[in-house]
């Protein structure tokens, strides 16, 4: 079975290029099925339903998702070869800048919005950074110089990644995304293997569940500004 994650930030079109995904991975007689990871609630499941596809979704709650999102994987990929799949995507929630859902070894890729900004790909951390592909959607929107600039940009965070304009509706562009994933490497396990970056860390009072404000309850591991 291939594994593939995908990740990016809330709204980027994730789901959508996944669906037009599956659609061409279809056509080449390949089995999907999806791991959603979200922190409250997610509606994405019932269009995936729609869709025949078999999908497991899952809540941080109160966890960060990235470790929620690491916890839960290895659990994932068993119950994807138990369902027989030949593809399991998992899609992470929107995370923040600062993640980093990506495996050695395991295909990742990251979805990045054309209108969120041109200066949004130097704010994105990990995610884009080590990412092996990067699909960058809503690009119909924008003129070919907003393109051809916000491309640029990816560029200079992510020299080595694969980038390739995705429309979620129309679903042009998902034919080429299929061939990286079809030449993605086969799993059995994740165990054992590593993180490409670590996790965002913090154990302070907060994450205990303190609501106290003041420098009386912060303990544990902080970062503070100096204001001059």
């Amino acid at each position: 079975m291939k594994l593939i994650t995908v990740s990016g930030a809330p709204s980027s079109g994730k789901t959508s290029v996944i669906l037009r995904l599956i659609d061409c991975l279809r056509d080449n007689n390949q089995e999907v099925g999806v791991i959603k990871f979200d922190c409250l609630t997610s509606f994405d499941q019932e269009r995936y339903k729609e869709y025949g596809v078999k999908v497991q979704v899952g809540f941080s709650g109160k966890f960060c998702p990235d470790h929620f999102f690491i916890s839960n994987i290895e659990d994932a990929v068993e119950w994807g070869n138990r369902a027989g799949l030949d593809i399991l995507i998992s899609e992470s929630a929107g995370l923040c800048n600062r993640c980093s859902p990506h495996i050695q070894g395991v295909l990742a890729i990251c979805v990045i919005d054309n209108l969120s900004g041109v200066n949004t790909p130097r704010k994105i951390g990990p995610m884009l950074k080590l990412a092996d592909i990067v699909l960058i959607t809503k690009g119909d929107i924008v003129s070919q110089a907003e393109r051809e600039v916000f491309m640029f940009n990816v560029r200079q965070v992510n020299p080595g990644a694969r980038i390739l304009f995705v429309n979620g509706i129309t679903g042009q562009g998902a034919f080429m995304l299929s061939k990286h994933v079809m030449n993605a490497a086969d799993i059995t396990t994740l165990r054992s293997r590593r993180l490409r970056f670590s996790m965002p860390a913090s154990v302070c009072a907060y994450c205990t569940g303190e609501m106290r404000i003041g420098e009386t309850y912060q303990m544990g591991m902080l970062k503070k500004m100096e204001f001059r």
